[in-house]
């Protein structure tokens, strides 16, 4: 029976003979979670909607949008490649807890079903830049002045909805009470995925999109000093 506290150990079956293949899928997680607060900074850099010269008038909201296209596109970009890398730390995470835990534990799939959550609204709080990003560059007329209005606050809000990456947390906390991990690192994902998954089911749902990265650094850098000690 093989353990399941060794850090490098990937599977607990009896033909277990391999460490833990690499690191690239901890580093994707590290990727992601710099992307996401890169995402965040830039998408609180397109403030239209919140401006108080601006807010409540329609023309002049896209009038200030068509000066910040630049943005919206850092935005667009940095959320896109943290969506694409938090696939593969979320299917490496999964891999490697399915190792460390009983055969029937929710906890290998909760965690993955959790950043999955985060996966998705990445890719919907994108999903409307091409068609207001680049007619706002080439010709703002073109643009309904409502539409750019939610255009501002869907980019404000969705892409922020990392309240899943709590589940995770909570998932890889429970998963550290049992030996899976450092304790270190189960109470800081006791603390910061409990804040992300408290502003998960309340109306502040966005303001996750606050701890939810920052849950990721820390989790992500603790991993990638577990790989290179093993």
């Amino acid at each position: 029976m093989s353990t399941t506290l060794d850090p490098s150990t990937t599977s607990a079956g009896p033909g277990a003979t391999r460490t833990a293949p690499g690191r690239g899928w901890v580093l994707a997680g590290l990727g992601a979670a710099v992307l996401g607060i890169v995402g965040a900074i830039a998408s609180g850099m397109v403030d239209a909607v919140y401006d108080p010269d601006t807010a409540g008038d329609p023309s002049a909201v896209v009038s200030r949008l068509s000066e910040q296209v630049p943005q919206i596109l850092v935005f667009h970009t940095a959320t896109m490649f943290s969506c694409v890398l938090l696939v593969l730390f979320a299917v490496g995470l999964h891999r490697q807890l399915r190792g460390r835990t009983a055969p029937d534990s929710l906890v290998p799939g909760v965690a993955v079903a959790g950043l999955g959550l985060v996966a998705v609204a990445q890719l919907l709080g994108a999903g409307l830049t091409t068609e207001f990003a680049f007619a706002l560059a080439e010709d703002p007329d073109l643009v309904l002045p409502e539409s750019a209005a939610f255009f501002n606050h869907w980019i404000g809000t969705i892409p922020w909805l990392w309240g899943g990456a709590g589940l995770t947390g909570l998932a890889l906390f429970g998963a550290a009470r049992r030996g899976a991990y450092a304790p270190w690192l189960g109470w800081a994902s006791l603390v910061l995925g409990g804040l992300s998954a408290l502003f998960l089911v309340s109306p502040l749902q966005y303001m996750a999109g606050m701890t939810g990265p920052v849950w990721l650094l820390v989790v992500s850098l603790g991993l990638l000093r577990t790989a290179r000690e093993s």
